[in-house]
């Protein structure tokens, strides 16, 4: 209600997405935010499923010509370049006053156009009664009892006695009903007289309203009934895309070469209350994967005396226990890649064969570490429901979640380039086992075809596995769609583009949980 079209409307708890929905609707942008990715995943299912009226957009040829259209005025001439920010053409609701009547020179146009039709049909009627033979009478719009009176030589009198000009009606005395016994000619002329009335008074009225001022019904624009829109561009994002510095207990930045050698203390910034609280979920809910069969239970998880490790886990590859160096993220911040790094360290000093990290948020650049020499790395999501750690059940819900890497290939076709998705690899605890799943198994997967290590924006997007709010979009749509651009919604296989001028490429995948990782490849100019 306060904004206007192209505005920005943050909010910051979005539940089912309804701020975005008729934000979308309204033509303004809009950013939601939610702590929970069923939320996220309604609200984005919500979206795409969604279709919403076209606007006539003010800055636009169409836009112009109805704007013209309904001030009566010329048609502007100015370049149109489709800009939101200029808003939509709202109907409007006139403020007429005596004044505005006064000095609309329109009106004389319109009564010298309009008054020729008139006159011609008003002296058909007078005509055709003249050469009626029959008297009759007839009820005019004066005081009750008034009437013409019409004489078998066609004379007519006025209640003033005096006879009327030109021998018949004048224009204010003819009546809206003619009377049983007029005849047909008489009957016709009269249609023509009232048709050609009420033209010209709805052009004057429509002149009035036109010239006077006016109030803009923001809720009312005009809609081009010939189009459908639908949502987007639009991008899904669960963490800050954006690349943070590695800091020391003190806020201080630091060089991520020392961060990596495990220089800053961690102990300022978890508690061990944190800590214990999340080793007791850990150790009853286990690591999620997609498939409940993957699933990490540990047998014993043990704290660990170490400087970035919080414990030690153990749990069967099959009949043989292995050690599993268990990271804790910052209760409230970002996992580093340094911080990773550090980590992954001191878990290959002490002879762990696997690092489990557990963390509500990873920078983007973690995801490019999956392995340190021979320590595989498997980084855990924890659920947002983990900060009331204290008031939750212990081990309920998916709390520690794992999404592998994606498994890509980068395909050459001369100067352009094409990403294959080929699934996503996954930890196989049973038998220690890397396997790359199925591309159905992906929901959604973006790239970034020029990333430059700061935001990853989305320029090809694609959806192997959602199937369900596109078929409630073409529903919608009533199928007038495109079905070669609707199948390339779900190609594992990316269209042709450039090399990326910063020699980076980003790829964004996202499960059916709302899990993501993402993948930085370098590719040569």
């Amino acid at each position: 209600m306060t904004t206007d079209p192209g505005d920005l409307v943050l909010d910051p708890t979005c539940g089912s997405g309804t701020t975005a929905h008729v934000a979308e609707q309204w033509g303004r942008r809009w950013i939601t935010i939610d702590t929970s990715r069923v939320a996220l995943a309604l609200a984005r299912a919500r979206i795409m499923g969604a279709k919403y009226p076209w606007y006539l957009l003010k800055d636009s040829e169409a836009g112009q010509k109805k704007e013209a259209e309904v001030t009566r005025r010329s048609p502007s001439t100015a370049d149109t370049y489709n800009d939101i920010r200029h808003g939509f053409v709202y109907q409007r609701v006139p403020h007429i006053t005596l004044k505005s009547i006064a000095n609309n020179t329109e009106i004389d146009e319109i009564w010298a156009q309009k008054q020729p039709a008139v006159d011609a049909a008003r002296a058909a009627l007078n005509a055709a009664l003249k050469d009626h033979p029959a008297p009759f009478e007839v009820q005019t719009g004066g005081r009750k009892g008034d009437k013409i009176d019409f004489t078998a030589t066609g004379e007519v009198e006025l209640p003033s006695g005096e006879p009327a000009p030109n021998g018949g009606f004048m224009e204010w005395e003819i009546p809206r009903e003619a009377p049983g016994d007029w005849p047909d000619a008489a009957r016709t002329a009269l249609a023509e007289f009232w048709k050609a009335r009420i033209a010209r008074q709805s052009e004057i009225d429509a002149s009035i309203a036109a010239k006077a001022d006016h109030e803009f019904l923001y809720d009312k624009p005009y809609e081009d009934r010939k189009r459908v829109r639908v949502a987007g561009p639009f991008t899904v994002e669960s963490l800050s895309p954006h690349r943070t510095q590695a800091v020391n207990e003190h806020g201080e930045i630091i060089e991520e070469h020392d961060a990596a050698q495990g220089k800053r203390s961690p102990g300022a910034q978890e508690a061990d209350n944190y800590r214990s609280a999340i080793l007791e979920n850990l150790s009853k809910a286990g690591i999620q994967q997609a498939d409940k069969a993957d699933r990490i239970a540990f047998t014993a998880l043990t704290a660990w005396p170490g400087e970035w490790l919080a414990a030690e886990g153990r749990y069967l590859e099959g009949e043989v226990e292995r050690k599993a160096g268990i990271l804790i993220g910052p209760e409230y911040g970002t996992l580093q890649r340094a911080d990773l790094m550090a980590a992954a360290r001191e878990a290959v000093d002490a002879g762990f064969d696997i690092l489990i990290t557990c963390a509500f948020n990873y920078d983007a650049h973690t995801a490019e570490t999956r392995r340190l020499g021979r320590l595989p790395i498997l980084q855990a999501r924890m659920n947002p429901d983990l900060h009331m750690a204290d008031d939750l059940r212990a081990g309920g819900g998916n709390l520690f979640v794992v999404f592998g890497e994606p498994d890509i290939v980068v395909k050459e076709e001369g100067e352009r380039l094409r990403i294959e998705l080929l699934g996503v690899d996954i930890f196989k605890p049973a038998s220690g086992e890397v396997v790359s799943s199925e591309p159905d198994d992906i929901a959604c997967w973006f790239i970034d075809t020029d990333y430059n290590e700061e935001s990853f924006f989305v320029r090809h997007a694609y959806f192997p596995g959602a199937e369900i709010p596109y078929k409630q979009l073409k529903t919608t749509l009533k199928g007038e769609v495109d079905e070669e651009a609707w199948d390339s919604l779900k190609r594992t296989v990316s269209r042709p583009f450039a090399k990326p001028k910063s020699g980076r490429i980003a790829v964004k995948v996202i499960n059916h949980l709302g899990d993501e990782v993402m993948k930085v490849l370098g590719v040569q100019g």
